[in-house]
């Protein structure tokens, strides 16, 4: 672009045209003048507001500045212990709003019907498949599986039962596992033998152990 072309013209700031000036608040300071450019918080109870000084006034402030000024010890001690957690309420490990006390878990149990949700009873939450119930989501009563041994776990097996199995069940097994693997319910077959062996092992081996 040309310097004598009418488009500079336009675009250049003309000589001698002065600009705004950004407005500086006077300082706060009783009595002084001088620009306020330099902020000072205004204390406790007034978080985000600021005072507006000048340099030396600014400096006698922060040099006098107590933000626990009027507190006891007790408050100054409880203040600081409060702000570790951003001054949040918190509870008790094992508690909460609604089951802090006694009381307030049975106010709580009575607000979802009354229903006992065994262990996370003093929790109030939706449990819409009732998983944390003591009957557990089928409705009976959960049995907790023992922790077996390895040949525990395989006699259980050779009789095709789980680890959560009765002393009944694992009776009624043997007995119905012996009439079908038997020669004689057979026609005298004996190629069952090996597995009828292997039943009465595992058979004898968990009365042994006490299973039934």
């Amino acid at each position: 672009m040309k310097l004598d072309s009418p488009w500079f013209d336009r675009i250049r700031v003309a000589r001698g045209e002065s600009r705004p000036q950004p407005q500086v608040t006077r300082c706060d300071h009783p009595g002084c003048r001088e620009p306020g450019v330099h902020r000072a918080p205004k204390g406790r109870e007034r978080e985000n507001e600021y005072w507006r000084f000048c340099l030396a006034h600014v400096r006698a402030y922060n040099q006098n500045y107590n933000f626990f000024s009027g507190m006891s010890d007790e408050a100054v001690m409880a203040y600081q212990k409060d702000s570790q957690t951003g001054h949040r309420p918190t509870w008790t490990m094992g508690q909460n709003a609604a089951g802090a006390t006694p009381e307030a878990r049975a106010k709580a149990e009575r607000a979802r019907g009354g229903k006992n949700r065994g262990w996370a009873s003093g929790f109030a939450f939706d449990d819409a498949f009732h998983m944390f119930d003591e009957d557990g989501p089928s409705g009976k009563p959960q049995k907790p599986e023992r922790e077996l041994k390895n040949v525990e776990r395989k006699s259980l097996e050779a009789l095709n039962l789980g680890a959560s199995a009765s002393g009944e069940e694992i009776k009624a097994r043997y007995k119905e596992l012996v009439k079908r693997l038997h020669p004689d319910a057979n026609g005298g077959d004996r190629s069952t033998e090996d597995k009828l062996r292997e039943i009465i092992q595992a058979y004898n081996y968990l009365r042994s152990a006490g299973f039934c």
